[in-house]
């Protein structure tokens, strides 16, 4: 994978960005990175009150995400491939859905001083699917600070990425609809993604499941 030193997978809440990451790690013997999400001390307020707790949760993700991707480009990514769980312009995507007009002035300006010194990826796989399969999965994995998250909430970030993905094209996009495949149960599966990552090239792709094409 030498052309691809440094991967992110991202999509909504509960896609299954962890699973897929960890799994894609052992294949190619790369350094996982994951978010820090249960650090945020506001995320728990946020979910039952969004209005009064959107910007602390927000700025708290924000500084958090730059520096663990601060200290990512300190390190040699040539050393050994780094696949990531998280693109750091997602902060934008749940900015967009959480803060107010004011709120997101005040964000945007922060954000565009640190994006600036963020390492960009070599692939980006985003992983799409339908907001009640979304829900299935956040019940399933029963996270506390994920109890109160509304159905509301769930459909406008999956929105909000579906926005921010078709106009994206700053590095090389996959896109997946992770209803149709099972990564994990199915090996057949995640090995048909493998050989579809190493034959990534320049552009966007979409992944056509085995034995669909």
């Amino acid at each position: 994978m030498t052309d691809k030193r440094y991967i992110v997978v991202e999509g909504p809440i509960g896609v299954g960005k962890t699973s897929l990451v960890e799994m894609l790690g052992g294949e190619f013997g790369s350094r996982v990175v994951l978010e820090r999400v249960d650090e945020n001390p506001f995320l728990a307020k946020f979910y039952r009150n969004p209005s009064a707790n959107a910007f602390q949760t927000q700025m708290f993700f924000l500084l958090s995400r730059y520096q663990q991707q601060k200290e990512l480009a300190q390190q040699d990514l040539f050393s050994q491939s780094v696949i990531c769980d998280y693109l750091f312009a997602k902060d934008r995507i749940f900015a967009s859905v959480n803060l107010d007009e004011d709120e997101m002035s005040l964000y945007q300006q922060i954000f565009s001083m640190l994006d600036e010194r963020i390492p960009r990826p070599d692939l980006v796989i985003y992983l799409q699917s339908p907001t009640e399969v979304l829900q299935q999965r956040i019940r399933m994995r029963g996270r506390s600070f994920e109890r109160d998250i509304s159905r509301e909430y769930v459909e406008a970030v999956n929105q909000a990425y579906n926005r921010f993905f078709f106009n994206y094209d700053e590095t090389p996009l996959l896109i997946i609809n992770t209803a149709e495949v099972d990564f994990v149960r199915k090996p057949e599966d995640f090995q048909d993604l493998v050989r579809e990552i190493r034959r990534m090239k320049k552009g966007v792709q979409f992944y056509v499941p085995l034995g669909s094409a």
